[in-house]
Parts: C-alpha cells; structure tokens; sequence
C-alpha cells in the first residue's frame, strides 16, 4: 500500500519537492498537460504584498502608484479586512509560482496543482496568449523597462518622468490593439535596438565618465533615445483604436525617451490583455487540474484524510457563488463559473442526458473527456467559452436568469428563465459580459491636424446610448492633452 507524502500540517523543501513530483506525473501523463518549465519561489506576505503591488510581476519600474497599493494592501491585510493569494503564478518561460511560506503542506500542494500546472498548461496553450504575448522575452523586456525607466529619471529629472508614466498609466486601458496583432518591426530593427541599449547600458555605468575634472564633458551619448524616429510621420493611418500607439508615433511635443516609455506601458497593458479576457477560463482550468489532481493522489493513497478534508474546505470556499440577494454577492464567482462549466464538460462525455445530447451533439458521451476540455482551453475566451459551452444544468445550478434593463423604464423585467428560448437568451446575455468590446469604450483617433492648429479628435461610439462617465472623462483628458501637445476633442455617438 502506497504511504502518504506527508502527514504534517508545516512543509519542507524535501517534501515540497516529493508532492511536486507525484502532482508533475499525475498532469503529464494522466491529464496530458503541456507545460513550461516550473520556477517555484517560496516568498513571505511582505514580498506578496509587493508582487500585489507590482501588478503582479518580479520586476517593474518604480511609480507611486505601486507604493500607494502597496500601503493599502498592507494596512488592509493587518487590520484583518483582506487575506493574500495563496499563490501567484507568472505567464513566463519558465513559468514562475511564488507560494507564501505561511501555507500549510496541503495547502502548498493545492497550489503547485493550481498554478505551477493548471496556469501553466492554459498560458502555453491558449491561443489568445500564444498571438498577443511572448513568454520567452518577458522577464528580459520588464529587466530592460526598469533599467530604462531609472536611467530617465537620472538623466531627465525624477518629476518628467512620472508625468509621463501617469499619463500613460490614465490611458493603459487604451493602449492594446484588439482586433489586429501589433506591428513588428523587422528583425534588422530589432537586432539594432538592441545594439543602443548595450551601448548605453555600457555608457551609463561607466566609471569613466564619473572621474572626469570639473568642466570636462564626456563626449555626446549614442542615439539610444531615438529609438523608431522614422515612425514619426505627418500621414499617420486613421482611425486608430490603439490611442497610446498613435501618440507614441505621431505626438508632435514628445522626446524620444518619452515615445519609449509611452511603448513600455502599452506593451505592459498588451501583455496583460488576454488575462482580462481568460478569467472565468483561466481560473477555471486551474481550479479542475488541482481538484482533479489532488482527488487522484487521494485515491493513490497520497493524501492523508486529514489532507483532503483540508483541500475540500478550501476548494468550496473558492467556488462558493453567493445567490443575488445575499449580502456578499459580488457578482458571477469566476472560479465558480469556470469550475462549474468543465466539470459540466467532463460529466456530459462520461454520462450525458438526452437534453444534454441535444445541446452538444460534438462531444456528448464520448467518453473522453481531455481532448474537449483541452481544445477548449486552447481555442477559446470566457465570450466564446460561455456562448458554446454553458449547459441548461449549469444554469439551473447556479439558478442564472436574465434581467431587462432600460434606463427610462420604471422596474426590471425578468426577460428570460429555465426554459428553450429563456436558455439560450441567458447563455447570450452571460457570454455579452465577458466581451472586452462591450466592457470598454471603444474610443478611436479619427483625425488629427498636424499642420494647422494640431487638434486632435477622439471617437466614442457609445454601447446602447451609455456616455463616457464624465468624471473620468474630465480627469483623463488632460493625461490625453499632455502627451499630444495641444488641445483634443472627444466626440459621443450613438452606434449604428
């Protein structure tokens, strides 16, 4: 009879490093993941904290704003109002896992299987990741904008720099091409790019230049601020939905260095882009790879009972789904969702029902169920996700319905239940939710004069008449004013 990994509540590395290896075998050869390389970082609630406040991610460029979350996840977690992530996972080759040295064994087991393979698969897999991000060059892209971002602040004051940094961080929601994949430059462009940042990292660090007599001066650096100089043109391409790219290319007052931190941010907001759009998915995936995983090392006689009534506890706080009039609702739970959904999945290939062979013709009683789960892992995002896979039984669980909003209208109307039509209005409705396209506003550079008084115009096509909050509106404008130079002008109208 196999024995069980561990017994005690407190980890070592030893043990840590046997439960990662039986998880590893368990997600490569029973579930047929395919994953990067694991990098498991064992940090403390303080660098959690900081890796809150750093949107996540090993190394970032210095702004307030990291500092202020910082001092408010802080003062939160200490008064008792919030707990920390049990882990953080990293879209990076290798894939980095910071789990906080406080879990106890159970709960750094639940954590390996949740990020270091359930995240891990769904990174290297989804094509949403595979088309907008590059997971080999990350980690060497945030090294390159911190060590940029500080060398500016020397060389050109501390306040420039930060004025530009929140005028692009106002705008970072409008900094990501949606429906085209961003320019590349050509290879010879990059190999060049990179030929000046050596060239001025060597320059920077120079002792050289630090022990000259007062009144020398060391020769004029190389061009390293001029990056993509030959971008900058009088015709640029309209409409552009990528506001920080048009004004990286074609604003008339930025210096060079201020176009590259303007490309630093809007590749930060496009890295990050298929992570708005995956939640319900991406949590989803790792939620079912760890309760798949930790059930099967159960019934190997891996865990003890102890062990997974530990892991059950958890695992049904976090997909707990408050109904709509309890106190703590919040909105559709996204681990809920998404757990909920592949479970669905996996029992409509093993066992289905007559209705469930209606709904989904493709893949009912299949039996196997990983290459569904698994080509919907890869080819999907939570809009498309919820509109093909979203079950009648799903939507009875969670007891879904749909309401009919109208602005000059004076109560809600119940405008679809638990019946043929009402499904599939609901599975519609739920699916509208998760499109980015009707979350933000589609705004778009429609003109700019760039010989006369240089003004700037913006459009917004408004979603079912809704304006743009005019508070926002009026604190964001003047980030967009800033960075182009002159006056800008955003235009309402109603979608056709």
């Amino acid at each position: 009879m196999t024995s069980p990994l561990f017994t005690e509540a407190e980890w070592n590395f030893q043990s840590l490093d046997r439960v990662f290896k039986a998880i590893e075998d368990i997600a490569i050869n029973e579930l047929q993941l395919n994953v990067y390389p694991n990098q498991v970082e064992i940090i403390s609630t303080e660098q959690m904290l900081d890796a809150y406040s750093a949107l996540g991610m090993p190394l970032m460029y210095h702004h307030w704003s990291f500092g202020k979350l910082f001092a408010r996840e802080e003062g939160l977690y200490r008064a008792g109002h919030i707990g920390l992530a049990y882990e953080m996972v990293i879209n990076s080759n290798p894939c980095i896992s910071y789990l906080l040295e406080e879990n106890s064994m159970t709960m750094q087991t639940i954590v390996l299987a949740h990020a270091a393979f359930g995240h891990n698969h769904f990174f290297k897999n989804n094509y949403l990741f595979q088309q907008w991000t590059n997971a080999e060059s990350i980690l060497e892209y945030l090294a390159f904008a911190k060590r940029y971002v500080s060398a500016c602040e020397e060389r050109y004051g501390h306040q420039d720099v930060e004025a530009i940094l929140d005028s692009a961080h106002a705008l970072m929601d409008q900094g990501v091409f949606r429906y085209r994949r961003p320019p590349r430059p050509s290879r010879a462009r990059v190999i060049e790019k990179q030929r000046r940042r050596e060239e001025h990292a060597e320059e920077d660090y120079s002792e050289l230049w630090r022990t000259l007599p007062a009144g020398a001066e060391p020769p004029p650096p190389k061009r390293i601020w001029d990056i993509d100089e030959d971008d900058f043109g009088d015709a640029p391409k309209l409409p552009e939905e990528n506001v920080l790219y048009f004004l990286e290319k074609n604003s008339p007052t930025l210096k060079s260095w201020q176009r590259e931190i303007l490309r630093i941010v809007r590749h930060l907001a496009q890295y990050f882009y298929p992570q708005r759009q995956t939640k319900v998915m991406n949590e989803g995936c790792a939620t079912f790879v760890h309760h798949t995983i930790l059930n099967m090392m159960y019934d190997r006689g891996l865990l003890t009972e102890g062990s997974i009534l530990e892991f059950l506890a958890s695992h049904t706080a976090v997909v707990f789904q408050p109904n709509f009039d309890d106190p703590r609702f919040s909105g559709v739970n996204p681990y809920a969702l998404g757990f909920a959904m592949m479970q669905d999945i996996k029992r409509i290939c093993e066992k289905p029902t007559d209705e469930d062979r209606l709904w989904f013709p493709s893949f009912a009683g299949s039996a196997d169920w990983r290459p569904v789960l698994k080509d919907a892992w890869a080819n999907y995002r939570d809009e498309s996700f919820v509109e093909q896979f979203l079950s009648p039984k799903v939507m009875r669980d969670l007891r879904l319905f749909a309401l009919a909003d109208q602005a000059d209208a004076p109560a809600l109307t119940v405008s679809a239940i638990h019946n043929e039509g009402g499904y599939r209005r609901v599975r519609s409705t739920l699916a509208r939710q998760y499109d980015v396209g009707v979350i933000d506003p589609n705004i778009q550079v429609t003109s700019a004069n760039l010989r006369g008084d240089r003004k700037l115009y913006l459009m917004h096509r408004m979603h079912r008449g809704v304006p743009l909050h005019v508070q926002t509106k009026d604190m964001v404008l003047p980030h967009l004013e800033r960075l182009w130079g002159y006056d800008v002008v955003i235009e309402e109208v109603a979608e056709t």
